[in-house]
């Protein structure tokens, strides 16, 4: 028994042989840090979920979990004096360090910072093998175990861990995928009249990472303007990503062509093709770009409207299956580049400044999970060679973290924490 990689896990395979492609999720944990009892209760979890042996044969594109034991060992380090440095020193460390490359491996690392009265526990793991979701549930799945609350029960055991390929939700959407190509000739123009982002010519491909908080209330504010502005919270968040990166692209404005910025957005498709979850593990994600001249004076409003006008055609006509047709193309082109081509090919014929990652937690946390304690749930992921920043916010309880991991070798982290103050005053312009 064993599964298909998917598109989507198959292109994020090549990426990572460039560099680590990574997700990090974090929690923080309101008790004191109990190592044994911590590590023992990781790797229950995990055996119970279907979750340990894992071998993946690449050239095969196949995966299997043979179970036995998990063999996790958790890495503490004191956060004492100063937490959130330190959080981010090890979130960072995460990002860029390497998994197996192949045959059996563990795709997941634990860590905690040890803060004395309480802990944050980190889960990171090989982007490939689950999306944001299946991540969250797990992890969540350990907390309720560590705190022996007792509802982690709702999740199946063991988990489903072979599901279907993408090849079936293009069958079942044979003519939204043919209405998609006929548009073909209208992206390819979009990207020709975007402006391209640094760092495609760097052979380093690490990443840097900063985060805030939110103040509460906030979240509510923009989910209240979006619903007035007749847009999603993900246009709001898209507007005001792209506001925030038209400083960094100021010589486009008197640019013959490329006067235009292009922002991607994270695609879940899980409910068009499997379970929930709390059932199936699974890597279900595509994307899409929108690109938007943003005139100096546009407003938040404005830019979130028009923005809104792409992403609903983009959504109505499931033009993000045409996004996963063009990475199965360009994996038949991979071989064919050098690691230096790979590195700038989507930088150059697919612009995207930076990438949007919307995850709500509520979803999937609910009742005391989320309230008592009060939750805190960061993440980030690596920004691999799709574009040199990625935006990844969570939503839990009425709480709102924002995670920006970077390409270091094209922006200054000076640079990106100015980006993080426009991005955050952007959208806090809204009334309050």
């Amino acid at each position: 028994m064993g599964g298909r990689l998917n598109l989507f896990q198959s292109m994020m395979l090549r990426w990572r042989a460039l560099q680590p492609y990574n997700g990090v999720h974090v929690v923080r944990i309101q008790q004191r840090l109990d190592k044994e009892r911590l590590e023992r209760d990781i790797n229950d979890e995990l055996r119970e979920l279907g979750l340990t042996g894992f071998v993946l044969e690449r050239d095969r594109g196949r995966f299997r979990f043979e179970g036995g034991p998990a063999g996790v060992v958790l890495r503490v380090t004191s956060g004492r004096e100063s937490p959130e440095s330190v959080l981010r020193e090890e979130i960072e460390g995460e990002l860029n360090g390497p998994f197996p490359g192949d045959g059996r491996m563990l795709p997941f690392r634990f860590f905690a910072v040890d803060g004395g009265e309480s802990f944050h526990l980190g889960l990171a793991y090989d982007h490939f093998i689950a999306g944001g979701d299946s991540i969250a549930v797990v992890l969540g799945s350990i907390v309720d175990r560590h705190l022996g609350r007792g509802v982690a029960g709702t999740i199946a055991r063991p988990l489903d861990v072979y599901p279907p390929t993408l090849a079936q939700l293009f069958l079942r959407q044979a003519m939204a995928v043919l209405g998609g190509m006929a548009r073909l000739p209208q992206m390819i123009s979009s990207c020709r009249r975007t402006a391209r982002p640094p760092g495609a010519e760097a052979d380093d491909d690490a990443n840097g990472f900063i985060h805030y908080r939110e103040e509460p209330g906030v979240l509510a504010a923009v989910m209240k303007a979006a619903k007035e502005w007749g847009v999603t919270l993900n246009d709001v968040f898209l507007a005001a990503a792209l506001l925030a990166l038209a400083p960094l692209a100021v010589g486009r404005i008197e640019a013959p062509r490329r006067k235009e910025l292009a922002v991607g957005s994270i695609v879940n498709v899980r409910q068009e093709l499997l379970p929930g979850p709390e059932r199936a593990f699974a890597q279900c994600l595509a994307s899409f770009r929108v690109s938007h001249p943003v005139p100096e004076a546009i407003t938040l409003r404005t830019l979130a409207q028009d923005v809104h006008v792409e992403t609903d055609r983009i959504k109505r006509d499931k033009l993000y299956l045409v996004s996963l047709l063009a990475l199965g193309l360009t994996g038949r082109m991979w071989p064919l580049l050098s690691d230096r081509h790979r590195r700038g090919f989507y930088f150059k014929h697919h612009p995207v400044w930076a990438g949007l990652t919307l995850l709500n937690v509520n979803a999937y946390w609910s009742g005391p999970r989320l309230s008592n304690p009060p939750l805190e749930y960061l993440r980030t992921g690596a920004t691999g060679p799709l574009s040199p920043i990625v935006f990844a916010l969570t939503t839990a309880g009425d709480l709102l973290q924002v995670g920006i991991s970077y390409r270091r070798s094209a922006f200054s982290r000076q640079a990106m924490e100015e980006l993080a103050s426009r991005f955050r005053s952007s959208y806090r312009s809204v009334p309050q």
